[in-house]
């Protein structure tokens, strides 16, 4: 046994003495993935108006959806790194008053310019909340729930965009259905941005009442309150002082990571980094969030009623829960790589579906509609497209963000596999009023093609983490 060895802990069979808590700060932290559902879906219900408002073509529509993704990726490149400099807890601080200002400016804007820097400054508190969720997650779960409470995030993603939802449609019922309504002197659409104020300060809030990772404690000295933090989240019946040491010698064999530290394989990367890219590239190139941010104006593009087209995509949030419920259930049972080719497969029938049914649409501008038949198996796939998505990638990417890089790679690595994500959202979400206009057809046989492609990928390149201890990665 060499000197960086430590005795075993018993981690891997930990059982926390007071489940409820450890589920308590999980949800807390996964309010972040909340803020990030809220954001997608939130702006959804402002489209049309703010097109009308500041009277913008398509494409500057995009940039104006889209650029609060570029600020995502900035906010996913520093938040590692930042979180290994101040704690985890304190970056959660930080992304909460990123997304309350954000909030507050957004719904007050002069311009398109300046709704657009909001959303920025909001996207960097969506994107560091992104990295740290389920970093923190991974770090203070027991490794016999961890894709469980991992799952978190996904479910707070879904939970935001169905409140969200709700929210938009009682603002709208408000304002007589229509988005540029006058409620209190604000437009209808203001009022959607502005109420996010709400969620960005309970996060905040509730980072207070979760305790520091104990791995960041014990990288800074502070190792009684680490172990008693492992006491909480692992249960009294674990060795605290072997546990302490095996992640006190993980830590010593590595160093802190750097973006240097991820290069060396044979195309730049490292192979592990590779894969976590391509994880969130193909996680996002299916085109799932095409259906959140722009779900009503899609509807409406068919020939549905603002009203109706707000029901069918609340309609969508519940399938969104309803899969991401499964997903948590089976995530730990069947493993993540079961669960990602059932839902590539799924997905890519659904999306070639859709651009099956979308092909008989009909008229142009705002007079177009589908026949009944195609409009109603437009629905079904739209809605089977989101159940696979919600019962696979939607959960188990993040789980695998969280789980597949090896302690010395992990917190560079994740900022680098999350900024390829939003980066990744960015161009489907910017991209996606363009090729509408296109043909809606083509836009769903790209995406369903990338659903395809991602099932030998996952068979190929993706290891099953299910049930393994974090220091074992790698």
């Amino acid at each position: 046994m060499t000197s960086t060895e430590a005795p075993k802990s018993g981690a891997k069979d930990a059982q926390p003495d007071h489940l409820g808590h450890v589920i308590f700060i999980t949800a807390a932290a996964a309010m972040g993935g909340f803020l990030f559902g809220y954001d997608s879906s939130v702006i959804n219900g402002a489209t049309v108006a703010i097109q009308h408002k500041f009277d913008v073509n398509a494409d500057v529509l995009g940039w104006i959806i889209a650029s609060a993704l570029l600020g995502c990726a900035v906010g996913a490149a520093v938040a590692g790194r930042l979180a290994d400099r101040i704690g985890r807890i304190r970056c959660m601080q930080i992304a909460a008053g990123l997304f309350a200002i954000s909030a507050v400016g957004s719904s007050l804007p002069f311009a398109a310019w300046d709704l657009t820097m909001w959303r920025v400054i909001g996207g960097i508190g969506i994107g560091m909340a992104s990295v740290i969720g389920p970093a923190y997650i991974a770090e203070v779960a027991p490794p016999a729930y961890r894709g469980r409470l991992a799952s978190f995030q996904q479910a707070a993603i879904v939970i935001g965009i169905a409140i969200s939802q709700l929210v938009n449609w009682g603002i709208l019922n408000m304002a007589d259905g229509d988005q540029r309504g006058k409620v209190g002197g604000l437009e209808a659409w203001q009022w959607m941005l502005g109420v996010m104020v709400i969620p960005a300060l309970l996060y905040g809030l509730l980072s207070f009442a979760i305790p520091e990772s104990p791995r960041f404690l014990i990288s800074v000295g502070r190792e009684a309150e680490a172990k008693k933090v492992l006491a909480e989240v692992e249960g009294e019946g674990i060795d605290l002082d072997a546990r302490a040491a095996q992640i006190e010698a993980g830590m010593r064999s590595e160093h802190k990571s750097t973006f240097k530290d991820l290069l060396g394989g044979k195309f730049g990367f490292l192979p592990i980094v590779w894969i976590g890219i391509f994880l969130s590239i193909f996680q996002q190139l299916v085109g799932i969030n095409v259906i959140f941010y722009y779900s009503n104006q899609l509807w409406q593009s068919i020939g549905k009623d603002p009203s109706s087209s707000f029901l069918y995509s609340f309609e969508t949030s519940i399938v969104n829960i309803i899969g991401t419920v499964i997903a948590m259930v089976f995530v730990d049972r069947i493993g993540r790589k079961p669960l990602a080719i059932i839902g590539s497969t799924g997905m890519a029938i659904a999306l070639f579906t859709c651009a099956w049914a979308f092909s008989y649409r009909t008229g142009s501008g705002d007079n177009v509609s589908l026949p009944n038949a195609q409009g109603l198996t437009a629905i079904i796939a739209a809605n089977a497209f989101v159940l696979f998505f919600a019962l696979s990638w939607g959960v188990v990417v993040w789980v695998l963000l969280g789980e597949i890089f090896p302690n010395r790679l992990r917190a560079a690595a994740l900022g680098v596999a999350a900024s390829a994500q939003w980066l990744a959202n960015f161009a489907i979400t910017k991209t996606f009023p363009s090729m509408s206009e296109w043909s809606l057809t083509g836009s769903y046989i790209i995406y369903g093609a990338f659903a395809a492609i991602s099932i030998p990928f996952v068979m190929k390149f993706v290891k099953e983490t299910k049930g393994k201890a974090l220091e074992e990665m790698g």
